[in-house]
C-alpha cells in the first residue's frame, strides 16, 4: 500500500516533524519571525490570521484548522485578532506560557501551534521538491479530520500539565506531520518527484516490487507487467510522475537504503554491496560516491562521529544541570 511505502521512505531519510511551540491570543496581535530551517509550518488551531512571508504576492488567509508550510523561506509575519485597541506585538521566541494565562482554551480567540521538519538531505530531496514556496493545508480538505484530531491532541498536552507530555508531544509532532502531508497530497497537484510516486496508484505494484526486492536486478519490461503496461507507456507515465527514469528511481532508492545501513549497522561494505544487487564492494562504492558525494566508508566514520560528538555534548549539558526549553520557533 502506499501509505507502507510512505511510512518506509520516512524512516529511511530521517523525516521528523516537530512541534516547537504556541501561543494563545485575545485582540489584535502580530508576530513577526526570521526563519532559518528549510520547512516550516504554523497551524491554526483556533481562531483566524493573515500570514505574509517573501515569495507571494498576497498575504495568506488561514481559518481554524489550516496550516501553512513554509519552503525555504526567510521571513514570516502572522497577524490575527479584532476588536479595539492597540495591536499587541508577541516577541519570538516564546514558550508555551501564554497556555497558562487561560484557564480555559475557549477564553481565547487565537491559538497559533508552530514548530519545524527535520531533515537529512535525503528528506530535502523528498519533500522540498514537492512543494511550493508556501503550501496552504486546509481544513476543508478530506484528510482534515485527522489533522484537526492531532491538533487537539497537541494542546490537550501543552494544557493537561500531564506526566510526560513533552514526549506525547514529540510524537503527536509525527502524526501531525504525516496527516498534513496527506492533506496535502488530497488537495494538490504535485510536481514531479518521489512523493508524487508514491501517490500514484497505477504505479505502486511496480513500486511495490522495487521495494520488496531492490536488489533483484529488475528489468523494465517486468516493472511494467506488474503494473498493466506497455514498457514503452510505463517509462513515460514513471519518468512524467517521477522526474526520473524507474531504473534511475530504483539506483537511487538503494543509496537511500545504503546510507541508512552504513549509519545503523556495521555490516560490511562487501555485504551491504551484494544484498543490494552489485556485482562487487567496486562497484558499489562507485555507485555511492556518485550519489552521496563520498566513499561508504567515509560516511560511516563521520556519521559516527558525529553521533558520538552529540551523545558527549548531551551528556555534558545534564551534567551541567542543563534543561531543554520548549519555544515557538516559526
Amino acid at each position: 500500500m502506499t501509505g507502507d511505502l510512505l511510512s518506509e521512505v520516512f524512516d529511511v531519510v530521517e523525516i521528523r516533524g516537530l512541534v516547537s511551540g504556541g501561543f494563545t491570543a485575545r485582540g489584535p496581535w502580530v508576530t513577526r519571525s526570521a526563519l532559518t530551517d528549510p520547512l516550516k509550518f504554523i497551524a491554526m488551531a483556533r481562531g483566524r490570521a493573515r500570514l505574509a512571508t517573501d515569495g507571494i504576492g498576497a498575504p495568506l488567509h488561514l481559518q481554524s484548522g489550516d496550516i501553512a508550510i513554509l519552503n525555504g523561506r526567510t521571513w514570516l509575519e502572522l497577524r490575527g485578532g479584532t476588536g479595539e485597541g492597540p495591536t499587541r506585538e508577541i516577541e519570538m521566541p516564546v514558550g508555551y506560557s501564554s497556555f497558562h494565562d487561560v484557564t480555559d482554551l475557549a477564553d481565547a480567540d487565537d491559538i497559533v501551534l508552530g514548530g519545524h521538519v527535520e531533515l537529512n538531505p535525503a528528506g530535502e530531496a523528498l519533500l522540498l521538491e514537492a512543494l511550493p514556496p508556501v503550501g496552504h493545508v486546509r481544513a476543508s480538505a478530506a484528510a482534515a479530520p485527522r489533522l484537526c484530531s492531532s491538533l487537539d491532541r497537541i494542546l490537550n498536552e501543552v494544557t493537561g500539565n500531564l506526566m510526560g507530555s513533552a514526549f506525547a508531544i514529540r510524537q503527536h509532532g509525527q502524526l501531525l506531520l504525516l496527516d498534513m502531508l496527506r492533506a496535502y497530497v488530497d488537495q494538490a497537484v504535485l510536481p514531479p518527484g518521489r512523493l508524487r510516486l508514491l501517490a500514484d496508484e497505477q504505479l505502486r505494484p511496480a513500486l511495490d516490487l522495487m521495494h520488496a526486492e531492490p536488489g533483484r536486478p529488475w528489468r523494465l519490461a517486468e516493472l511494467a507487467r506488474a503494473a498493466s503496461m506497455s514498457r514503452t507507456t510505463f517509462a513515460a507515465r514513471f519518468r512524467l510522475v517521477a522526474g526520473m527514469p524507474p531504473l534511475t528511481y530504483l539506483s537511487r532508492w538503494r543509496m537511500l537504503l545504503a546510507q541508512r545501513a552504513l549509519r545503523e549497522g556495521d555490516d560490511r561494505i562487501a555485504s551491504l554491496a551484494s544484498v543490494l544487487g552489485y556485482a562487487s564492494e567496486s562497484a558499489f562504492s562507485t555507485a555511492f560516491k556518485r550519489e552521496v558525494g563520498e566513499a561508504p566508508r567515509h560516511y560511516r566514520y563521520r556519521y559516527q562521529y558525529q553521533m558520538r560528538d552529540e551523545a558527549e555534548a548531551r551528556a555534558g549539558g545534564q551534567m551541567a544541570g542543563h534543561r531543554p526549553v520548549r519555544q515557538l520557533d516559526v
